[in-house]
């Protein structure tokens, strides 16, 4: 059995980096020159998606479908999201105002996530600790979302991996972890 989880979020979250992390593959990977302001951010960008894959035994695979952050580039999240299991929303804590990029982010996937289920990862916490996880809880609740949200680092595969536990948990309570 083979299943699709895709990770969004704005340019830097940490999407590209959480596929390479936990992809039993080397990860298929549309990096491009950063442009624009992106460029005063980071040197890349992804302006298709990435693409992992994680077995996870029994002959069950998860394919791994990375986002790219840019709004230029939207009309791939609707073809990307086609199929797809859930959703891995990745958002950068030093970002001007990353509750800000959070509503936007579940409203821009609002109708890939009432038919799945979600879970988000704030990265780059250890950098800059404020909004604190409850504020993006309070947040979500606002936006009608219940999801869990954790305190990841995209580079180690074990808080990748707490995220994708807890997507799949939610959407299968029996799911054997």
């Amino acid at each position: 059995m083979e299943h699709k989880i895709i990770f969004a979020g704005p340019v830097g979250a940490g999407k590209t980096t959480a596929i390479q992390a936990i992809s039993d593959i080397d990860v298929v990977s549309t990096e491009s020159k950063a442009s624009d302001e992106v460029s005063k951010r980071k040197a890349t960008t992804t302006v298709a998606m990435d693409y992992g894959t994680l077995d996870v035994g029994n002959g069950q695979k998860i394919h791994l479908y990375g986002t790219p952050g840019q709004e230029r580039f939207s009309f791939m999240w609707d073809i990307v999201t086609i199929g797809g299991l859930g959703l891995v929303l990745l958002l950068d804590n030093t970002t001007e105002d990353p509750l800000a990029d959070l509503e936007f982010y579940v409203k821009a996937f609002q109708p890939f996530i009432k038919k799945s289920s979600m879970v988000l990862g704030v990265t780059r916490m250890d950098v800059k600790n404020r909004p604190g996880l409850y504020s993006f809880y309070t947040k979500l609740d606002e936006l009608g979302i219940r999801a869990p949200v954790f305190e990841v680092d995209a580079r180690e595969r074990s808080d990748i991996t707490i995220l994708l536990q807890a997507l799949l948990a939610m959407l299968d309570p029996g799911v054997k972890r």
